[in-house]
């Protein structure tokens, strides 16, 4: 939650509903899958695809697809980047992770752990504390008074809610320091006690600060009169950001530093940020596909669902980063998109809480892997739209309730395991989504989004030297609007999980057609095909 930026407009102040919604999500068909290399243009064209076979029918033998198929083809010749361990990871705003895993740093909430388990199957994952709530925290300081913006106070219990948490999912820590408050003794306090509570080793990076480049243009709190108090003067830009930065950074100890955290990509100059502060180990960008304040219901950054499942929103906002991947790169530095989601600023419901939004993550996860984006962390907290999960503990029990957006972070975290490489696959336009991988276990992956909302299609998946037959697993729901009902390989978290785990789903065989197997895709829906190692 935090003003977010896309492209030079600012996307300012996520809206906050009290109500938790309890969705019931069913999952149909959990595979292995791995990234791929995509040549699937636009996705808003409607096409029929007419009959096909269902999976596991044992088709006839033949040279080509059957009527109304869309060819894929896999050529393993053709890689594209590597998914390194921890490229899926969350985002927490400090309140949020409190209220997620509870108070007691010796019974951390069970359910959140496997939740998040789910997703970094592998450890080495990437927690990142912070959004806005960065600027609106402190460590009490000696002698100083609470800044006027600060309203979230951190204690000792609480830092060490965050370290259990981390060492329960084998996750490190990015954690958000004060930059607002311009006075280097508060973001020095916190990051000594963060040092001493949660342990070095536990954390990844310290983050400075949360899109400064708002700070002049919003309030940071409300004066008693009403007035609103900003936290830098008029005509603040990157220039004087760099300066305080320094400043303040100069303050801390030797840590390794993750910035410069900005949402308006053309109000940074990377590349002379890097080169004043050494000590940063990690850039770091935020951004979201849709915004709902100050923005026009007829632009393509409008939240409606349609926009959402756009090439724009996936492919389009991971183009955006591209040039900065470069830069960061350059300096010998990793990447990550360390504040994610769907929607951000407004409500969005019927956008950012239905299946269509679970659509939405399996491709632009891919597309940031594809522009060699190094992770994303989802930004999630209990009472955003967008949100994942939401937890409550109730006669001593903690129970979540799974939204639908989780289930394709699912689906994403097993088409593209640690050390699986992006393989080309063409074929795939309009509304088919096509991305493919090799593991490390020389098995091919290949996810299949449908984004067509009307009409189902049949595609023939040609994967070169495969022999014998492959598994397929589904992500379904009733419609592309559905907030229930959803099926992951047959299997649904339900209303609620006192577990966090999903019931095992076994993987549907699907037979060769001549090499080729035919593959049936229902609106709106995903697929995920895994083919054994072959010669």
């Amino acid at each position: 939650m935090c003003l977010r930026i896309f492209g030079s407009v600012p996307v300012w102040l996520r809206a906050r509903s009290g109500g938790l919604i309890a969705i019931v999500l069913t999952v149909v068909g959990l595979g292995l899958l791995g990234p791929g290399l995509s040549n699937a243009a636009g996705r808003r064209g409607a096409r029929d695809g007419g009959a096909a076979p269902q999976d596991g029918a044992r088709p006839k033998r033949g040279a080509t697809p059957p009527p109304n198929a869309t060819l894929l083809t896999v050529d393993p010749r053709v890689t594209g980047n590597r998914i390194s361990a921890g490229f899926l990871g969350l985002s927490f705003e400090y309140w949020a992770a409190a209220n997620y895993a509870g108070k007691n740093p010796n019974a951390v909430d069970p359910v959140l752990v496997q939740l998040i388990r789910n997703l970094m199957p592998d450890g080495g994952g990437s927690l990142r504390i912070g959004g806005v709530t960065t600027d609106w925290t402190w460590y009490p300081v000696r002698g100083v008074a609470r800044p006027g913006g600060v309203n979230y106070t951190l204690t000792t219990s609480r830092l060490e809610v965050l370290g259990e948490l981390a060492r329960a999912v084998g996750a490190r820590l990015i954690l958000g320091l004060n930059l607002e408050a311009n006075n280097p003794a508060v973001p020095t306090a916190e990051e000594r006690a963060m040092l001493k509570v949660i342990g070095r080793k536990n954390i990844q990076a310290f983050e400075l600060g949360n899109e400064p480049e708002l700070y002049s243009s919003f309030p940071w709190y409300y004066a008693s009169d009403g007035s609103g108090v900003v936290g830098r003067p008029s005509g603040w830009d990157f220039s004087m950001f760099n300066q305080d930065y320094q400043r303040i950074a100069g303050a801390l100890g030797p840590v390794p530093l993750a910035g410069p955290t900005v949402g308006a990509l053309s109000w940074v100059d990377l590349s002379q940020f890097l080169a004043s502060e050494p000590r940063i180990s990690l850039v770091a960008l935020h951004r979201y596909p849709t915004w709902g304040c100050f923005n026009s219901p007829s632009s393509d950054t409008y939240p409606t669902l349609g926009n959402l499942l756009s090439e724009f929103a996936s492919g389009g906002l991971a183009e955006s980063l591209a040039p900065f991947v470069a830069i960061a790169h350059a300096h010998h530095l990793t990447l990550r998109n360390d504040e994610m989601n769907s929607v951000s600023c407004g409500t969005a419901n019927g956008v950012a809480n239905v299946f269509g939004s679970a659509l939405w993550s399996l491709d632009a996860l891919f597309q940031m892997a594809r522009v060699g984006v190094d992770g994303v962390n989802i930004h999630t907290a209990p009472t955003y739209p967008d949100r994942l999960f939401v937890a409550k503990k109730v006669h001593h029990v903690w129970r979540a309730a799974v939204e639908p957006e989780y289930y394709g972070l699912l689906m994403f975290a097993q088409a593209a395991p640690p050390g699986s490489r992006l393989v080309q696959i063409s074929g795939a336009s309009g509304d088919l989504r096509a991305w493919a991988t090799r593991g490390a276990d020389g098995a091919f992956r290949v996810l299949l989004i449908n984004d067509d909302t009307t009409h189902a299609h049949t595609l023939a998946v040609r994967v070169p030297g495969a022999r014998g037959p492959a598994a397929v697993e589904r992500l379904e729901a009733p419609s592309v609007h559905a907030t229930t009902g959803i099926t992951l390989g047959g299997q649904t978290f339900g209303a609620e999980t006192t577990t966090g785990a999903l019931p095992t789903v076994a993987p549907v065989a699907l037979a060769q057609r001549a090499g080729d197997y035919d593959v049936r895709m229902p609106a709106a829906s995903a697929a995920l095909l895994t083919v054994a190692a072959s010669s």
